[in-house]
């Protein structure tokens, strides 16, 4: 498997286990740390030409990425 970066873990190092543990006792939580790691994959996939897309897409898709890490990082607080 290649390694993706802006992972969760990566992007949090330090709150690994608070991230596990509001996946699972928090389903709000885990909805967005599930629809950030789509996004994040999709991303990865975009720019490795695995699944090639064009500017506007990859931007748009970034922004996404932006606003779900930044309700994870608020929710993590």
């Amino acid at each position: 498997m290649s390694h993706v970066p802006h992972e969760l873990a990566e992007e949090f190092p330090e709150l690994v286990e608070q991230i596990s543990e509001l996946k699972q006792n928090d389903p709000h939580f885990a909805r967005i740390s599930d629809e950030y790691h789509v996004v994040n994959r999709a991303i990865h996939r975009a720019e490795t030409n695995v699944e090639p897309t064009d500017d506007f897409n990859m931007l748009e898709m970034r922004k996404q990425r932006m606003r779900l890490k930044d309700e994870i990082a608020a929710l993590l607080a």
